[in-house]
């Protein structure tokens, strides 16, 4: 009886595998509006696990995995202002991609995912002169 109700209870609520989807925007923060700026999609999935190896102290052979067979050659790449051009910092790029990215969101979102993490960084080496760098943004989403 014990067992019939929780077969019972774990159909009714039932258990979903839950599937997960990174995008990531790329905004260049290079002086002078020289950078590029993109949102990016993979359109094609990879398995991790074809370019995993395991070290051990019996087994240390280094992962020869090739980067021509990790690289992925199927991607949706949506253009984005850079936050700079040759007057300096660009308030209305930054409203325009924030427009272009909202519309991504809204897009994902009526396809049935949920926005869950955003994370963000930004890279540059900061020395004498520097005048590289990027504003990366990785949105998860989840079904």
């Amino acid at each position: 009886m014990l067992t019939t109700a929780i077969i019972g209870m774990v159909t009714l609520f039932g258990v979903n595998a839950q599937e997960y989807k990174v995008i990531t925007s790329v905004e260049s923060i290079v002086s002078s509006g020289l950078g590029r700026s993109r949102i990016i999609n993979a359109q094609e999935d990879k398995d991790y696990k074809e370019y995993t190896s395991v070290q051990t102290d019996e087994d240390n052979t280094r992962n020869k995995s090739k980067r021509g067979d990790i690289r992925v050659k199927n991607f949706e790449e949506t253009k984005l202002l850079n936050f700079f051009n040759l007057g300096g910092i660009r308030f209305q790029n930054i409203a325009a991609n924030d427009a272009v990215i909202t519309s991504m969101i809204n897009d994902m979102i009526s396809q049935g995912w949920e926005l869950t993490f955003v994370t963000s960084a930004v890279e540059s080496s900061a020395g004498k002169g520097d005048d590289n760098g990027i504003f990366i943004t990785r949105y998860i989403f989840k079904r």
